[in-house]
């Protein structure tokens, strides 16, 4: 059943869906008076739907049944990834909004090969916002992830301060066999709480990022013995917090 993300809901319990899920309904699905879908709405409560009005701007759907069920991890989760080469970057918002991930947060880092361009800014975010939706929808999520525009690695350090939990993965860790940190933290972290995690881009991170990441209270972790790809590394550590907090309790 397809699941739309409304920004708007109408009086009583209706909801309003316009723009490209409306051209979606009308002109890909070709969908009727009656169809059922699903709503989410912006705090995330989702609702089986029947649609009830077509207009020329909007589509307006009758609530049938309000769902229970949320699909969310029970803690938030930040990727931050080094900007990556080619279209890794799109692999990882996808796949890590799949996973459960709550916010990606591309940023420069100092072995990043890729230089943000600024006169293509709107368009870049725009195409990663509209990954993570479509995504959002495939993998029944009830929350529709954020995609933030790139910052510095100063700005890392700065955002670092709003989070409860800081973690960064470092290869180096691993080589040394290194296995407590990342599993030792989870047992900590209760539900609604917030967990940033940092991975390096292509090359890692340099000595001298690592330094100011621990100087900004964030812990250094391996992943396991096996050294990651920058694409890989994140989608590893969602899976492993997926099987701690849903599949363990």
């Amino acid at each position: 059943m397809q699941r739309y993300f409304v920004k708007q809901r109408a009086e009583g319990n209706r909801f309003v869906i316009d723009e490209e899920d409306r051209h979606h309904i009308v002109k890909v699905m070709r969908m009727q008076i009656g169809d059922k879908i699903i709503c989410v709405d912006p705090e995330g409560k989702q609702a089986l739907c029947a649609l009830a009005e077509f207009t020329d701007t909007s589509v307006v759907a009758d609530v049938v049944q309000w769902k229970e069920l949320v699909p969310e991890l029970p803690i938030s989760i930040t990727i931050a990834s080094g900007l990556p080469k080619g279209d890794k970057l799109e692999w990882i918002i996808q796949k890590g909004t799949e996973l459960g991930g709550h916010r990606f947060l591309p940023f420069a880092a100092a072995r990043s090969v890729v230089k943000w361009d600024e006169k293509k800014a709107i368009k870049k975010i725009d195409r990663w916002q509209k990954i993570a939706k479509e995504a959002a929808e495939q993998s029944h999520r009830a929350f529709l992830p954020e995609v933030m525009s790139p910052i510095s690695f100063k700005e890392l350090l700065v955002n670092s301060k709003d989070f409860d939990y800081k973690l960064v993965a470092f290869e180096e860790e691993s080589r040394n066999g290194e296995t407590s940190v990342f599993a030792s933290t989870l047992n900590k972290i209760n539900k609604g709480e917030s967990l940033l995690l940092v991975f390096g881009p292509e090359g890692g991170l340099t000595d001298e990022e690592i330094r100011q990441l621990l100087d900004s209270k964030f812990l250094v972790c391996g992943l396991g013995p096996r050294i990651l790809r920058t694409e890989t590394a994140p989608l590893y550590a969602l899976s492993a917090i997926s099987y701690h907090f849903e599949l363990m309790r």
